[in-house]
């Protein structure tokens, strides 16, 4: 069965993946399980935050070069905007590119435009977003008000594409859609593949495409080692690059979670390889990944220079760290694969790791082929106990905390990171996904695990005169999945 289809949404994880955000046992039970299909999307009884898949595709429409963004929403959907416009301006400036600004309109629905439609107002803001901003492409982000009054999106992008004379966009990233929010990753990347992207011209053997968060370009120097070039994808990417994106040599992603969709459509209608191994994290999975590379570029000798190079070089800091750090334990807290990612770095810097902490889990790939980061991990670190699926909910992280005492507790969201610290765990922000790539990577990390270690007093300090925000009942439950609707083990 063909991964892409010209239908114009794309499947939800729910279904498409067999997506769950529940689940509490061990590495191995969970692997065997995903396998099988044996666990089911359900919910809880109560839910303390959210995030939506409108933000998720955000993090792709806001940051595309001589694009705009049409919110076709309540005013309120747009809260993020200032963060993202920050966040793309420090962005640009760190990596020495123009600064970069986000072009995002709303619509601004209201109260009578769900009883009268606000096809107008869609229409309305997407001539001003052409007046203003002059892009060479604009998105149109659905949400929970259009989806529900259902607004003929298509129909209007139809229409203003053939006025503008550039794509116009339509994202079904609706909130209420799925309960699996990074089902707006795929939303925003399935709009891409049906109206930007163009058939190849030619292919460029030293071309990799590289999709991946917003961050520290740290790929562009670490691929020059093997005289290739980066397409870096998409934070920043222009709009001549996506339409290219099809003569690369290859796709690698940097988290499974984000792009291994576009990337299994990428290989299955364009031909451009996907690189099928765990991303560069960690000493090991570092070796494959340039070793796979290597083979869809032919620079297989190469590689292994570079490899032995790299090896010699971390390897006696390397060694000290793992002094310093042997017996801590740590407990990782991220999204799905990006957790795998992380946890890989523990075990090369000799610490346990305690267990983790996933937001979902995919319990297939978009292709069987594709790389299974949690088998993965387990080959490389052994079964891990203490694995729970929970969707960024505090209260309940609290409760595994308190179980499970971890020396040192590591986050990818930031506001979680708090909660550790009024635990008393000193805790790190993993905010910049790309800063722990590669083998310098891991000494990186390490020299954090080291200074983190060092403010133990500090957060205890802290964490004594924290009040925290719970009732004495909860905070003597037993059991952290109490308000689970019926906890998969």
């Amino acid at each position: 069965m063909s991964i892409f289809n010209e239908s114009t949404e794309v499947e939800i994880r729910e279904r498409r993946l067999h997506s769950t955000l529940s689940y509490h046992g061990d590495a191995n039970d969970l692997n065997e399980k995903s396998k099988q299909r044996a666990l089911s999307c359900k919910g809880r009884y109560y839910g303390q935050c959210s995030d939506c898949a409108e933000g998720c595709a955000e993090t792709i429409t806001y940051h595309v070069i001589d694009a705009a963004v049409v919110s076709h929403a309540p005013v309120g959907c747009s809260v993020n905007v200032s963060n993202h416009h920050i966040l793309g301006r420090a962005v640009s400036n760190a990596r020495g590119l123009e600064t970069h600004k986000v072009h995002m309109i709303s619509s601004n629905i209201q109260e009578k435009d769900t009883v009268y439609g606000a096809a107008e107002k869609l229409r309305s803001a997407i001539y001003e977003a052409d007046k203003r901003f002059k892009p060479k492409t604009i998105f149109i982000q659905a949400s929970c008000a259009s989806g529900i009054i259902g607004e003929d999106l298509e129909s209007v992008a139809n229409e203003t594409e053939d006025e503008l004379g550039y794509p116009i966009i339509p994202v079904y990233c609706e909130g209420f859609k799925s309960r699996i929010w990074s089902t707006g990753f795929d939303a925003a990347f399935h709009g891409i593949l049906r109206r930007l992207i163009k058939k190849p011209k030619r292919k460029q053997e030293d071309l990799v495409n590289i999709f991946n968060f917003e961050g520290s370009d740290l790929f562009i120097p670490f691929l020059k080692k093997l005289n290739l070039r980066v397409n870096y994808l998409i934070p920043l990417a222009s709009v001549e690059q996506l339409e290219t994106i099809t003569e690369a040599a290859c796709t690698a992603h940097i988290c499974e979670t984000l792009a291994t969709y576009i990337a299994a459509v990428l290989e299955e209608k364009y031909g451009v390889p996907e690189v099928k191994v765990p991303a560069p994290f960690g000493i090991d999975w570092t070796d494959e990944w340039l070793r796979e590379i290597a083979r869809f570029t032919n620079r297989e000798s190469l590689a292994e220079k570079v490899i032995q190079e790299e090896h010699a070089k971390v390897l006696p800091e390397l060694d000290d760290l793992r002094k310093k750090l042997k017996g801590k334990k740590v407990y990782v807290l991220s999204g799905d694969s990006f957790a795998h990612n992380i946890a890989n770095i523990v075990k090369d810097l000799g610490l346990e790791l305690a267990g983790m902490n996933t937001l979902h889990h995919d319990l297939h790939s978009d292709s069987p082929l594709q790389a299974n980061t949690l088998e993965a991990l387990i080959k490389s670190s052994g079964n891990i106990k203490n694995v729970t699926v929970c969707n960024k909910q505090p209260y309940q992280v609290l409760k595994i905390l308190q179980k499970i005492k971890p020396d040192l507790l590591i986050v990818r969201h930031m506001n979680l990171t708090s909660l550790g610290t009024k635990l008393g765990i000193p805790t790190l922000f993993e905010g910049d996904a790309n800063y722990s790539i590669g083998y310098d990577g891991v000494v990186k990390m390490g020299r954090r695990f080291d200074e983190a270690l060092r403010t133990k007093k500090l957060v205890e300090n802290i964490a004594a005169h924290t009040k925290l925000p719970y009732s004495d009942w909860w905070l003597k439950q037993e059991d952290p999945f109490y308000f689970e609707g019926g906890i998969q083990k």
